[in-house]
């Protein structure tokens, strides 16, 4: 071996030698257990980032780690490649989003490969690459069947400049995240999954999923939000018109004093005067460009305007005022709300402002409201008052009564409400996968013939950033022949949300080369479900939440019989710079290709995996890279300087060790029962990493003495070091375990099994605390019983003035670790 560790001439030549092998390719083989590993893909942006390297080099840790215990690892990698920002790159460089995308996944490929990722290259997908999406749209017609596709009016976020539907994701403070044009809500024909058909599987399957943090599960428990209640209609006065409401709290009805309905609904305007008409339209289109999130904050200022008409409260017969108010929103209940001012904080904040009545029907135990010396709503458990034939009950015990009453008088149901609602899934956009109907005058929705798939990206689209969907302006995609009737018809020119494409992705890596249909069930029964799924928290919603839906969507169609996608899940933290996430428009970015050109992969992963426990966030440090690099250059010195001495070692033979090798040895099998552990059950990288750094630091203060036992030792904790390090550090572990003589590299050494005798302390260290205070610290023998290590901590002169004049009331012991001697 060289005697100086050049990463460039190491991590290239070890990257040649895989991709030659194709070492890391897999196939299905039923006598090994398999283990599905999966990082999010990426979105093909043009360069990886920081993010990434943390993200990828945590997966392929794990997925070293498994190979060398001997499973079947699939290890795959692929593109997120649809999706507005290559239309817009296509515009700013005058060139077409296909190129543009295909050229960044070939930079950001050779990026990857740099890093010395385990992937199986030969399984790699982009999604828009039609031997991908052309399965999606047969997906989509087969749930189209099946009644899971459906096509109505919706409100949406319209940016009028880039003439687009935005998710909410992508309006910022109101505006476009692209051109920071004002966005309004405009009523649309859109194309929409019903997901809510699996909302209470969702829901329950939550509980089910002990692999996954307890935050993400309890984020989408929230997002589907299933809860129990009322809908309860209240007559329009002077009208056979009825305005219905949801409500969790019919406990407090008798209490309802105002209506308040979301400017989006539907009955705003009919319920509107004339007199009050200017006021209410210029309202409702001054709410339209209000962010939804924002409308919902609690310091958000409620505001709202009077419709000029009333409905009938159906318990109390009050005449009540109905409003547009800015907090409601349609995608709640029904968009209406019954308002009870005294027992719901926002509706008290609405009726100060506009001088609403308020009606006291809950009353705490042992108190008594007075509503106009309120100075915030009472929303706890109470007593009903002012309720009628419910006086006196329990407002949690009345809930159910009432619910009973309002169905006999049929005036109102018990139901379940979910929060989720139906994906829309249309997008006003060409670099996305077309949606497969033809719309015809005669027949309506035709889909497109089965025969006729796929239906093909035009090339010839044209992207001038004047606005609107370049695919509608493609006549040659657009103008087709119905299939049903055969008269002139149009192509649907929406393409698909880019959340569908990375709903089923992880499911064709299981058979990318299936040319028969979107899944090889065998195959894809094989590797299913992933075993471990990694990647930021936040995709913990909606991507999860739709990749869930579909995996369910897919099993009910035949092609898996898994009912989860994946069954472990890590949220990696961000990595952090001056205080801030990295960006580009924070100016603390970091490139990870000029840390890998000067320090080398290894070191860019080392760091990354040290710094910080995989969830948490990092804290990019200088130092910490430097401290890395000087590590493997330790590393590396290390094997140099001990292989002329340990090359011709035999075996370790126990029983011929003296006290220092003893502890040595004791020290590597420890080593790496602690890694093991680390990996195992925690994916506590950075302490496996750091008990590597102390066995090196044990292994350079070992004083060999030229003694043949010794040199065993020592040979055994030089490639024990070498083994735990490279899941971490792949190409300087393989180079130099080829340095040390073995042939076929590291993987076929598999992980080092450790000695549980070995490992054994002889003596152990134990803490003593006084009145749970640390007085002291005591060495007894491995094994030492209570009444010893008492009587050692006892014998201690440290911890003996401590004691001096008080009386022991009790001794507590954890065995091996800490003695707390309560005295008084």
């Amino acid at each position: 071996m060289d005697e100086k560790y050049i990463p460039r001439t190491v991590e290239e030549k070890w990257q040649r030698i895989w991709e030659e092998m194709k070492t890391y390719k897999v196939t299905e083989d039923s006598a090994k257990s398999k283990y599905y590993l999966l990082e999010m893909f990426p979105y093909p942006s043009g360069r990886i980032h920081m993010g990434h390297v943390r993200n990828y080099s945590i997966g392929d840790v794990v997925a070293r780690y498994k190979r060398l215990r001997g499973y079947n690892v699939l290890h795959p990698m692929g593109w997120d490649a649809f999706g507005m920002p290559a239309e817009n790159a296509a515009i700013q460089h005058k060139s077409h989003p296909a190129h543009w995308t295909y050229e960044n996944i070939a930079y950001m490929r050779g990026q990857l490969k740099k890093m010395g990722l385990s992937y199986d290259w030969d399984r790699e997908l982009a999604t828009c690459d039609l031997d991908y999406y052309q399965w999606e749209q047969r997906l989509f017609l087969q749930m189209y069947e099946k009644g899971l596709v459906y096509k109505k009016s919706s409100s949406v976020n319209w940016c009028p400049t880039c003439e687009t539907v935005l998710a909410n994701e992508q309006v910022e403070d109101g505006c476009c995240w692209r051109c920071d044009s004002e966005v309004v809500l405009k009523e649309l024909e859109q194309w929409f999954f019903r997901i809510t058909e699996y909302a209470e599987e969702l829901l329950d399957n939550t509980w089910q999923l002990p692999g996954w943090p307890e935050r993400v599960l309890v984020m989408q428990r929230n997002w589907i939000g299933k809860s129990f209640g009322c809908e309860i209609d209240f007559p329009v006065e002077g009208s056979l018109a009825k305005v219905t409401v949801f409500t969790t709290r019919q406990d407090t009805l008798y209490g309802a004093t105002f209506m308040s309905l979301a400017p989006e609904h539907s009955q705003a305007l009919e319920l509107t005067t004339p007199e009050n008409r200017a006021e209410v339209e210029a309202f409702i289109e001054r709410v339209k460009k209000t962010d939804k999130a924002r409308r919902t904050a609690e310091d958000f200022e409620k505001e709202g305007v009077f419709t000029g008409s009333y409905c009938i409260n159906p318990v109390t017969n009050r005449r009540m005022p109905i409003y547009l108010a800015n907090f409601v929103l349609l995608d709640y209940g029904t968009g209406a709300v019954m308002a009870v001012p005294t027992h719901d904080q926002r509706d008290f904040e609405f009726a100060a402002k506009y001088r609403l009545p308020l009606q006291v029907v809950i009353q705490p135990e042992g108190a008594v409201l007075d509503p106009g010396a309120m100075t915030a709503a009472y929303t706890e458990v109470g007593i009903l008052t002012n309720s009628g034939p419910f006086d006196g009950l329990r407002s949690d015990e009345a809930k159910e009564r009432i619910a009973d009453y309002l169905e006999r008088e049929g005036v109102g149901r018990k139901t379940v409400n979910y929060r989720l609602r139906d994906w829309g899934i249309s997008r006003q956009r060409y670099w996305g996968n077309p949606i497969p109907v033809i719309n015809c005058d005669i027949c309506g929705v035709v889909p497109v013939p089965e025969k006729d798939l796929p239906v093909v990206l035009p090339m010839d689209a044209t992207f001038t950033g004047e606005g609107g969907n370049p695919l509608a302006k493609v006549p040659s995609f657009v103008n087709v022949t119905c299939p049903q009737c055969g008269a002139a018809a149009r192509r649907e020119t929406d393409t698909m949300d880019t959340f569908v494409q990375s709903s089923w992705y992880f499911l064709r890596y299981c058979c990318p080369d299936f040319a028969a249909g979107p899944l090889d069930r065998a195959r894809a029964e094989y590797w299913m479900p992933v075993d471990q799924y990694i990647g930021g928290i936040e995709h913990a919603v909606l991507h999860l939440l739709y990749a869930r839906f579909f995996t369910k969507v897919l099993r009910d169609l035949g092609y898996v019989n898994v009912d989860e996608p994946f069954k472990n899940l890590l949220t990696q933290g961000m990595v952090i710079k001056d205080g801030a996430k990295m960006s580009k428009s924070k100016g603390n970015v970091v490139d990870p290709d000029a840390l890998i050109n000067r320090y080398g992969a290894d070191t860019a992963r080392l760091f990354s995996l040290f710094a910080a426990p995989p969830e948490k966030d990092l804290d990019w440090s200088d130092q910490g890279v430097e401290g890395s690099y000087r590590f493997l250059n330790r590393v590396w010195r290390l094997v140099y300087d001990t292989l002329p001495f340990i090359s011709t070692a035999g075996a370790v033979k126990p029983d011929q060790l003296g006290d220092e090798a003893k502890v040595l040895r004791r020290t590597v099998h420890k080593t790496i029962r602690k890694v093991t552990d680390d990996i195992d059950e925690r994916f506590h990288f950075n302490t496996a990493i750091a008990s590597i750094m102390e066995l090196v630091n044990a292994v350079y203060a070992f004083e060999p003495k030229n003694l043949p036992a010794n040199a065993a030792v020592l040979k055994e904790a030089v490639e024990s070091i070498v083994l735990l390090l490279s899941p971490f550090v792949p190409h300087v572990a393989e180079e130099l375990w080829a340095a040390l003589g073995h042939a076929g590299g590291v993987e076929q050494a598999g992980w080092p099994g450790f000695d549980a005798a070995a490992a054994v302390d002889e003596e152990l260290l134990i803490v003593i605390q006084v009145n749970g205070k640390v007085r002291g610290k005591v060495t007894v023998p491995a094994g030492a019983a209570e009444a010893q290590v008492k009587e050692s901590a006892l014998a201690d002169e440290r911890v003996g003035s401590w004691l001096e004049g008080k009386q022991v009331r009790k001794v507590i012991y954890v065995p091996g670790k800490l003695l707390n001697i309560v005295v008084g």
